[in-house]
């Protein structure tokens, strides 16, 4: 018979104490996989607006439905969180920000910031674009 060799276990997420740059690390990975279907909602529209008057109103009319309005401003808050989160990792790649006030405010700017900047991006377009 053979003896069993006992290998450490990894430990699991049940281990660690939740932090928001856990949940921001998880949610960056999950905004980089929202934004390959968001391109495509974008390559349908540029095709659309190449294709003609018809098929451009039919990308008008889902994105100025409700669930079309939804989906664009998800697609655009995981646009702009996600490039909040990468200047984030790229601080941390130039070896900045590791100290754990410094962890936490870059977290608590990316989160914050990418909310803030979509809410103003689409007051921005709502009043200067003409939007309804």
């Amino acid at each position: 018979m053979t003896a069993r060799i006992e290998r450490p276990l990894s430990p699991h997420l049940q281990t660690y104490r939740w932090t928001l740059t856990m949940a921001l690390s998880i949610a960056h990975r999950i905004t980089g996989i929202a934004l390959y279907f968001g391109t495509l909602l974008l390559a349908w529209w540029l095709i659309a607006a190449a294709s003609g008057p018809g098929a451009y109103g039919h990308v008008q009319a889902f994105t100025s439905s409700f669930i079309g309005r939804l989906i664009v401003f998800g697609y655009t808050w995981a646009l702009l969180h996600h490039l909040l989160s990468g200047i984030r990792h790229f601080c941390w790649d130039l070896g900045y920000g590791f100290k754990p006030a410094e962890r936490e405010a870059l977290s608590w700017g990316a989160l914050l910031g990418g909310i803030a900047l979509t809410v103003l991006l689409w007051i921005a377009a709502y009043a200067f674009g003409g939007g309804r």
